[in-house]
């Protein structure tokens, strides 16, 4: 067998757990694979005198001429085993490598395990369960986090949930009460990242060392000890592992995965404004949400359900949850993600979050460089010596849409030295650069404020005066006054009901964006790159949706603004650099009734496929005419248009390349 002959082997297998440059199967499942295949990996093992009985998994390598060997000694018995060995075989270079694990501290191990066995098997639907805990835990978001057994065993904690006898079970972060018929003492994992709430901070720039932190139910401590090791100000105190810290005023405080193990309504209540009167400045909440099937598998109790473990557990919805905070603080409740919640007391500071959050940070490519003027004009020729300072100056006037007060461009005094004020230099750097560029920028700051003035408007409005220095600044120099800018915003807000408007928004977005897909009357779809390109109507709409869901990740592909119904759907793939990536996770955002609707498919079987996906790609993506190519071969295989959103089932599209006796490789449709 050559490589040629191997790689078309191995793209023929359709079950197995397919990565992007491997399938994994397990050798119960070789009944499924090509025959040469069935015949050739044993022949392998042989020659290299590696017994059947010290291998019961085979990964296969769909772009090298490489296999490995691995045995998984507990397949059966443990939900997420551990690798005991694994020979490597480099079939091009005929070079072979066993690596032991057996006396690793961190192993690789296992996860959908239904995917390597045949639906046949007797334990495939206990696969299947295993599987979907995961995913209703959140813990198969980042699949580059669980490859390793303390990575596994991390993320479980980070998602306060512990493993007994393979089972995942909420962690309880409360003092045990033995009065009480509830169990809530909890077994904290020892953690080697930082826990969700604590990433969205490092994200938005909170842990760089101005701020104080305080973890109320801090565990172990392991996000201290971490946040300590940066040099920060950071404390915490948790009833189980830290009952005699104090409880202290800090600027930040974080209350994670605390209020879903409290069964009883009062001290949950106590345990959230204890949390808020210790925050000077915002309050973190983190909770569980779950879904309707997870919940149903326990038995309820109160306004939650008892664990097998009898310990009480608290699933929220977003919408709920969101509801129940600013009932109980009185105060805005922002969304940073799904479940994990900003509350503001200092309102200055909940400005510059909303605006960081809403405005576009401009990559310019290069500046233009001023050319030697001929003139006896002083101060143009003083530009000309000085190109990187004034080069700043104006990067600095780009970034802000408008021309930059002393204290915010550091090197304003030599500014001022050589030339003149900010104005007379911004004057001259006018005639020597491109002006249309400035204009381009003062038009894009002005949308991000108005976009952060609209989505401003579900709370309480600001007055002048608390607003932050800066943002007064950018109000005066893009909206004379501050009332100007609220109106228009609230114009903005308003006019997101207006289907008609929309509608037309929606066209013009089409006729703009380097891609899209426009249904017309129903819905525009474009992936999440383009969202800042949107019309200004449009931006609104979408921040307008997103005020419930939070901040978009990287894990959500296309966006789809609904033009009628008020809805905005999210939806997640499981590799859209492929030629059909298949539908991983849809997230449906009901405006109206301020809820969403969330939906997995964990069963990659049943996963619809994304077809002409060509429409979603700019022509100028290095990959756009390879996919418009086999988007169109495979439109007319198929009968269907490849210049519309094409709706299909999994089992559909199988059966229609089954048909005509095709499999896809790459952006290729072969003969099988």
């Amino acid at each position: 067998m050559n490589a040629s002959q191997f790689s078309n082997l191995v793209s023929d297998i359709k079950m197995g757990k397919h990565l992007p440059d491997a399938v994994y199967i397990h050798r119960d499942a070789f009944e499924a694979i090509p025959p040469a295949l069935q015949s050739f990996i044993p022949a392998v093992a042989k020659a290299l005198n590696f017994d059947d009985k010290n291998w019961n998994l085979i990964k296969l390598f769909k772009k090298d001429f490489r296999l490995s060997l691995l045995y998984y000694p507990t397949f059966y018995t443990d939900s997420y085993p551990a690798l005991k060995h694994s020979l490597n075989v480099n079939l091009a270079k005929l070079t072979h490598k066993l690596t032991n694990y057996e006396d690793s501290d961190n192993p690789p191990i296992l996860h959908r395990k239904e995917t390597m066995v045949l639906s046949t098997n007797a334990y495939y639907e206990h696969f299947i369960t295993l599987t979907q805990e995961g995913k209703n835990a959140g813990l198969y978001e980042n699949s580059r986090l669980i490859g390793f057994k303390q990575s596994w065993e991390n993320l479980i904690a980070h998602h306060g949930y512990e493993l007994v006898d393979g089972r995942l079970f909420r962690s309880s972060a409360v003092i045990q009460d033995k009065a009480k018929t509830i169990d809530r003492h909890k077994t904290a994992l020892v953690r080697h990242e930082l826990s969700a709430p604590m990433k969205t901070l490092v994200k938005h720039g909170y842990l760089n060392g101005s701020c104080s932190i305080f973890d109320y139910g801090c565990g172990r401590g392991d996000d201290l000890t971490e946040l300590e090791a940066h040099g920060l100000d950071a404390l915490g105190w948790d009833p189980n592992f830290q009952p005699d810290s104090d409880k202290v005023n800090s600027d930040i405080v974080n209350l994670g995965f605390v209020l879903n193990v409290i069964e009883n309504q009062d001290e949950r209540l106590e345990a959230l404004l204890g949390a808020w009167d210790l925050a000077d400045k915002f309050l973190v909440v983190s909770v569980m949400l779950a879904n309707e099937n997870h919940i149903a598998q326990f038995k309820p109790y109160k306004d939650g359900v008892i664990t097998s473990r009898n310990t009480f557990q608290k699933y929220y919805a977003q919408a709920e949850i969101k509801a129940y905070l600013e009932r109980s603080l009185q105060e805005e409740a922002l969304a940073v993600a799904p479940g994990i919640f900003y509350i503001f007391k200092d309102k200055l500071e909940e400005q510059q979050y909303l605006q960081s959050k809403y405005k576009r940070y401009h990559k310019w490519q290069q500046l233009t460089s001023p050319a030697p003027i001929e003139t006896k004009d002083k101060a143009k020729l003083l530009i000309t010596q000085h190109q990187e300072l004034f080069n700043e100056f104006w990067s600095t006037c780009l970034s802000l849409g408008r021309l930059p007060a002393n204290d915010e461009f550091e090197q304003s005094s030599r500014i001022r030295e050589l030339i003149g004020s900010h104005k007379k230099v911004f004057n001259l750097l006018q005639e020597i650069f491109d002006a249309k560029e400035f204009e381009h920028a003062e038009k894009n700051r002005k949308e991000d404020l108005l976009v952060y003035f609209a989505m401003a408007l579900f709370e309480k409005r600001k007055p002048y005066t608390q607003q932050h220095e800066t943002l007064k600044r950018d109000i005066k120099a893009l909206f004379n006054d501050y009332k100007t800018a609220v109106n228009l915003a609230a114009e903005l807000l308003f006019a997101i009901a207006d289907v008609d408007l929309i509608q037309k928004q929606c066209e013009k977005a089409h006729e703009l964006l380097p891609a899209s897909l426009l249904n017309k009357g129903h819905s525009l779809i474009l992936h999440r790159d383009y969202i800042n390109d949107l019309p200004l109507l449009l931006r609104v709409y979408v921040g307008a949706g997103l005020q419930m869901y939070g901040e978009l990740d990287e894990e959500i592909d296309l966006i789809k603004i609904h033009i009628r119904s008020g809805k905005l759907t999210l939806t997640a793939y499981d590799d859209f650099n492929q030629s059909v990536p298949f539908l991983n996770e849809r997230i449906k955002i009901k405006m109206a009734e301020q809820d969403i609707d969330f939906f997995d498919y964990v069963n990659e079987t049943r996963r619809p496929p994304l077809l002409n996906k060509h429409l979603y790609m700019s022509s100028k993506h290095e990959n756009h005419k390879k996919q418009l190519s086999f988007d169109k071969r495979l439109a007319k295989l198929m009968e269907f248009d490849f210049t519309e959103e094409t709706q299909m089932t999994r089992p559909e599209f199988e059966v229609l390349l089954d048909k005509h006796n095709r499999k896809i490789k790459g952006f290729t449709l072969s003969t099988r």
